[in-house]
């Protein structure tokens, strides 16, 4: 597969059946941060608001979904169920999508990458 420009692009790289849940994550994500732009880093599609916000990749029998490891820390309880790596979640294809989790985690990460851009203009106002 050629590197994607962009994530409609990457998506159409998939079978069917993946192509609908890589949309559907990407309609989460979209409706959690109306705010947070669309690219492509690290060869996935990536959101961006204030600095990276989440990853997702489509992969033979899981989704991979990367909040940093801020995200996974934070809701470590709820991922507990999902094989994990230090910023990723592995959620089974098979398996109906954790929509709501992925939203709040989505939401965290909005937070959290607002209050460091708020935290580092104040910083410089201050020199």
């Amino acid at each position: 597969m050629n590197k994607p420009n962009n994530i409609d692009e990457y998506i159409a790289g998939f079978p069917k059946k993946t192509q609908a849940i890589l949309q559907e994550i990407r309609a989460t994500i979209q409706k959690a941060a109306p705010k947070a732009e669309e690219a492509i880093s690290y060869a996935m599609p990536t959101f961006k608001q204030e600095g990276n916000l989440v990853h997702f990749a489509g992969y033979e029998h899981h989704i991979g979904f990367y909040a940093t490891p801020s995200g996974g820390v934070a809701f470590a309880k709820e991922l507990s169920k999902y094989k994990q790596g230090k910023g990723s979640i592995q959620f089974p294809i098979d398996e109906p999508m954790p929509l709501a989790l992925i939203t709040k985690m989505v939401k965290f990460r909005v937070k959290e990458n607002l209050e460091k851009a708020a935290l580092k203009a104040a910083t410089k106002k201050k020199k």
